[in-house]
């Protein structure tokens, strides 16, 4: 499919029924959720996709967060009448922006947006490293640095797995994940149109940040709840979201 700016947008389907839209975060493409969409798909057409500058969608520069915004209403014009949307990380932050700007939706489910995560000079000065870096063809660098700034632990043998090209790959599109997040606050004001009904999931195993990011989601748009996963963290499993999803959007 096509975006408004002419980004071809690549996605797969699986599944028969409602329609589920599933939205990675920084360092993902359509392939990420392979071991969500088998616990989905008896229930919902699940559609995952290549957000743009990933795997198989193209890229229109510049950046800007409304062309995202409007790659995912390209994804839901693909299907007939209001979808279900969930969003992971930044992922969560994209589908909230067009869950504002118009996107039609039963219900959304959000899992940790990093809202309330940043703030001053410090994280000005990562986003810029982090920019240059990309820009530059240090994606290797890129991609650590983004890693170790979440608080997760890098192994540099990850460099030698056979995974660690993919991501490289996907270290240009990590300044678009920073500038959805923005300075890190929620934004209000926007989510307050959000009428849909919306679940902000946190892990129970994860940092601070994290619920307190999900009630403010929550307490800012029309209809929202909020689900701690226990024993879970920013890396989610499959198994442990899947059941409170499909509970949710029934």
């Amino acid at each position: 499919m096509r975006s408004s700016d002419g980004t071809t947008i690549a996605y797969e389907q699986a599944g028969t029924g409602p329609v589920l839209i599933l939205v990675g975060g920084a360092l993902n493409n359509r392939h990420s959720t392979a071991s969500l969409v088998p616990l989905l798909e008896k229930s919902f057409t699940v559609l995952s996709y290549d957000r743009r500058g990933r795997g198989d969608s193209t890229d229109t520069p510049p950046y800007a967060v409304e062309r995202e915004v409007e790659d995912l209403h390209a994804v839901a014009a693909a299907t007939e009448g209001p979808v279900h949307v969930y969003g992971h990380s930044s992922g969560a932050i994209l589908s909230l922006e067009a869950a504002a700007a118009g996107l039609p939706l039963k219900k959304m489910a959000v899992y940790e947006p990093p809202y309330l995560t940043t703030g001053g000079e410090d994280w000005q000065d990562f986003v810029e490293k982090i920019a240059s870096l990309a820009g530059t063809g240090h994606g290797g660098s890129a991609v650590e640095e983004f890693i170790r700034h979440t608080g997760a632990d890098f192994d540099p043998a990850m460099m030698q797995s056979p995974w660690w090209p993919e991501l490289v790959s996907l270290a240009p599109t990590l300044p678009y994940d920073l500038i959805l997040t923005g300075d890190g606050g929620v934004p209000a004001d926007r989510l307050a149109d959000i009428a849909a009904p919306v679940l902000a999931l946190y892990g129970g195993a994860s940092a601070d940040w994290a619920a307190a990011s999900a009630i403010a989601v929550a307490s800012a748009v029309q209809h929202g709840l909020t689900n701690a996963i226990d024993g879970q963290d920013h890396a989610v499993a499959s198994a442990a979201i899947a059941p409170i999803l499909l509970e949710f959007f029934h």
